[in-house]
């Protein structure tokens, strides 16, 4: 049985006069703490050792840290002994420990009645042993369960509580993720979607008397809060920012709730992260892998647009990155040194869809306002939407103003890393309807691309190593991966260059090796590019003649591994191919070494040359509303439109591969391309950021490594209308992650022994409405299945759509015969989820927004 944890929809629901009267301090007297506070967002993994070591490094140290544990939001204890285990794993002395006896609730998992420990609240033994600890922490679960089992039945503080507070006061640290960070602030959010926050806050003609179960029936959950135990006086804080998308429920709780709103920032904390709050030098750092939302409520307004229905404008939104810091004080931000402005310096320039689905590229608030707005010199504004079934919603609307800026950086190899300041918010209600279009306007053209099948070859002995792109120089699956198909740390092994525009990526790649155990001797960045590089005395575009050299030929048939970085694939076929299309002697070598045993690998642009047709550009809504296009425009060609195509190295003989698949949500693209150009006997695969395909020739098999999925698109069983372009019907959609394998011809997918079936053993039970953009929980598509559909008995179906305009596609994901999804914990407690054979309806629509 599973044990993931939710939070309760109880207590305090928010009406609509916007007239809460105002929760009371849990404590007055802050000024005088010299403690510290570790706020995190949810699914801390074990591997991330920053937020671990911060929080030990607060409590005094691995030697001398003394910890306590408060197990009381969760329905079990086993997240407070996976919490003991992994503070071990980092130094901790296990003797050191102690899981205190702090509930208002039996636990499922033990003998005892734990339920007992509510009246040990008081006990003088509790308090003194909370007394000698340098340390708390709060697991996961519910919030409230926390609060009750802390206060009285008066509200009044416990001793136990007080003890705490008396700890935290002389230095110690408090922390907590998930329900243990929504307990910090003053105002505790208990429940609540952004879309529930917004109606039930929002529109006066909502009722808001409703009982819990018919609450439960709606699409939406309304904004709930009670008072919490306020360790952090200085905004409201949320948790699961980003894979819940809470951003509007902040806004709207921030905006009802915080008395200090022109005082205080609102905070928003995303999974696997952490802010480090320091009470004495009164900033908060970053620490972890994604970010904190900033909500700056000072000028916001409530403003009336519709008969009883209201927006909210002047909203000002920022999201910080792990290095940069915030001074709640005097409501500042600071960046580190190494951060690039890009404000007058934008790298992009493409024009970005509306957020409105799971096929919006970048389909996730920080990584969309990241590119598609602050770092994109051909956007001012930018939108999403949320609404329900009934289309009953509201425009989230993005705008650059003078202050808005945003800082880059690589982090972990070269992986973008953005934090982005003072971005305009206003929500505007809205109705949208959708009608299937009868009569389309937009010009469909057919790929007129031809691409000659390459020789298949049924003895190559080699294997190959397929990188979705921003691969994480910390990955150590992906890398060891690749080094021992490689043949160990003696490998041979040459990088290709020739997709980049500078040598970072293959030094970088170069370095990689070199820490992961490969002698520096053994790795060499061959000489083989169609263009210049940036930075370099020499000019590389005379590399383009070494395609044939027999020299480099040579050099190459004595490799064990080749690699091929990320860029513009393009330039890697331009660099290994003669003017007539036939294969360099340098390819030649290439396929020598692959057929006798080399692993051949590549991120990026570097999977993208694998299969025969290469796709070369487009997104998933350009691809099904024109079609294709015989042009190639670098950038804007990469970042959207019609899907271009081009001949491909053909390494890989079992279909077609995709990349950057979750982050840039390129299924339509992969979907139009296969039925256009696949075979429709094979799978076409999808792959996401830092993570790898393997494929084992000799076995004809595939398996998954690293840190995402493989989404893999079945149309052997597909229904078209050949009159009316990209109306599909039971297009079948799996998404497999590590550990899982499929068989290249039969196609059959053996999950993960380890992950347990959800068919009949759901999870979840709720009605939930469309996946509609950045305020729509889960939206990256597996997540979106996951949580939404196959482990969701209510859920037969669910729909995204992807639209512009007037004009889109409305996406039905449907439970099939053959649906299944599977399950286990990954990393620590986050869920990792693979999903079988959903069926996926697309059917093109008007769009009708007023």
């Amino acid at each position: 049985m599973k044990k993931k944890l939710v939070s309760c929809l109880i207590s305090f629901t928010l009406l609509s006069s916007l007239s809460t009267p105002l929760l009371a301090k849990a404590q007055e007297n802050t000024e005088d703490i010299k403690g510290s506070l570790v706020i995190a967002g949810g699914g801390i993994g074990t591997s991330n050792h920053e937020i671990y070591e911060k929080f030990l490094s607060l409590a005094g140290g691995k030697e001398k840290a003394k910890v306590g544990i408060i197990p009381a939001a969760s329905t079990t204890l086993q997240s407070s002994k996976k919490f003991k285990e992994d503070l071990v794993k980092y130094g901790a002395n296990s003797d050191s420990i102690k899981i205190l006896p702090v509930s208002n609730h039996d636990f499922s998992d033990t003998q005892k009645d734990e339920s007992t420990w509510k009246n040990q609240v008081n006990d003088k033994k509790l308090s003194r042993t909370i007394k000698g600890l340098t340390a708390v922490w709060f697991v996961g679960g519910d919030q409230t369960k926390i609060v009750d089992s802390l206060r009285q039945n008066n509200g009044s503080d416990s001793e136990a509580l007080k003890a705490i507070w008396d700890i935290y006061r002389k230095g110690a640290v408090i922390g907590g993720t998930s329900a243990g960070a929504a307990i910090m602030s003053d105002v505790m959010i208990t429940g609540g979607d952004s879309l529930g926050a917004l109606k039930d806050s929002l529109e006066n003609k909502e009722n808001k008397h409703v009982s819990k179960n018919q609450r439960s029936q709606k699409e939406y959950e309304p904004l709930s809060i009670q008072k919490g135990l306020g360790f952090f006086q200085h905004g409201i804080i949320d948790q699961h920012m980003d894979e819940r998308a809470r951003l509007g429920r902040l806004a709207v709780a921030a905006y009802t709730s915080e008395r200090d709103k022109e005082k205080n920032f609102a905070y928003g904390v995303d999974e696997d992260t952490a802010m480090v709050v320091n009470n004495k030098d009164q900033k908060i750092e970053v620490v972890g892998r994604s970010g904190v939302a900033v909500l700056d409520m000072s000028k916001a307004e409530l403003v009336s647009k519709q008969k009883a229905r209201s927006g909210l404008e002047n909203i000002k939104v920022s999201y910080l990155s792990p290095g940069d810091k915030i001074n709640y004080h005097l409501k500042s931000f600071e960046f580190p040194k190494e951060r690039v402005e890009t404000k007058g310096f934008e790298y992009y320039s493409f024009n970005a869809l509306p957020a409105t689905g799971v096929f919006t590229p970048y389909g996730r608030l920080k990584a969309y306002l990241s590119y598609s707005l602050v770092d994109n010199e051909s956007m001012k504004s930018a939108k999403s939407y949320v609404y329900d079934s009934k289309g009953s919603g509201y425009e989230i609307a993005f705008q650059k103003d003078n202050n808005t800026n945003g800082y880059w950086r690589y982090t972990d190899g070269q992986k973008d890393d953005y934090s982005i300041v003072n971005v305009k918010m206003d929500i505007t209600p809205k109705t949208f309807k959708f009608q299937p279009d009868r009569k389309t306007s937009l010009t469909y053209k057919k790929p007129t691309f031809s691409s000659s099948e390459s020789p298949a070859y049924d003895s190559i002995k080699g294997n190959l190593l397929i990188a979705g792109g921003a691969l994480g120089s910390s990955n150590s699956s992906v890398y060891n991966k690749f080094i021992n198909l490689a043949g160990g740390k003696q490998a041979k092994i040459g990088i290709v260059p020739a997709a980049s525009t500078k040598f970072d990526s293959s030094n970088q790649f170069k370095s990689d090796l070199i820490k992961y155990g490969v002698k520096a001797e053994n790795i060499e960045i061959l000489p083989i590019s169609n263009h210049d590089f940036k930075g370099t005395s020499e000019n590389e575009s005379t590399w383009k003649t070494n395609m044939n050299s027999d020299k480099l030929a040579q050099k190459v048939k004595g490799l064990t591994g080749i690699w091929f970085v990320g860029g513009d694939q393009t330039l890697i076929t331009g660099s290994l191919r003669n003017e007539n299309g036939s294969d360099s002697k340098v390819l030649q070598a290439i396929w020598h070494t692959y057929k006798n045993g080399a692993v051949l690998g590549g991120t990026s642009a570097g999977a993208a040359i694998m299969s025969n047709t290469m796709l070369a550009g487009g997104d998933s809504y350009g691809a099904l509303s024109y079609g294709f296009t015989n042009t190639y425009d670098d950038m804007n060609q990469q970042e959207g439109g019609p899907a271009y195509l081009e001949k491909g190295l053909g390494f890989f003989q079992y279909g077609l591969v995709d990349q950057h698949f979750d982050n840039k949500a390129r299924l339509g693209r992969l979907i139009a391309t296969a039925y256009e150009k696949g075979n429709k006997n094979q799978l076409s695969y999808g792959i996401d950021e830092d993570t790898a395909m393997v494929v084992n020739n000799k076995e004809k098999q595939i398996e998954v490594v690293g840190r995402g999925g493989i989404t893999l698109v079945d149309l052997a069983k597909v229904q078209a209308n050949d009159k009316f372009p990209s109306d599909y019907k039971n297009i079948l959609i799996s998404c497999i992650t590590p550990g899982d394998k499929v068989n290249l011809t039969t196609k059959e997918i053996v999950i993960n022994p380890a992950k347990t079936s959800t068919r009949k053993n759901e999870y979840y039970s709720e009605k939930v409405g469309p996946n509609t953009g950045l305020f729509s929980p889960h939206g990256v598509l597996r997540k979106f299945l996951a949580y939404d559909l196959v482990d969701n008995a209510q859920s037969k179906e669910i729909k995204s759509y992807a639209f512009n305009q007037n004009k889109g596609f409305e996406l039905t994901f449907r439970k099939s015969a053959e649906s299944n999804g599977y399950w286990a914990y990954t990393d620590g407690q986050k869920d990792d989820y693979s999903i079988v054979k959903v069926a996926l309806d697309i059917k093109p629509i008007d769009v009708d927004i007023r």
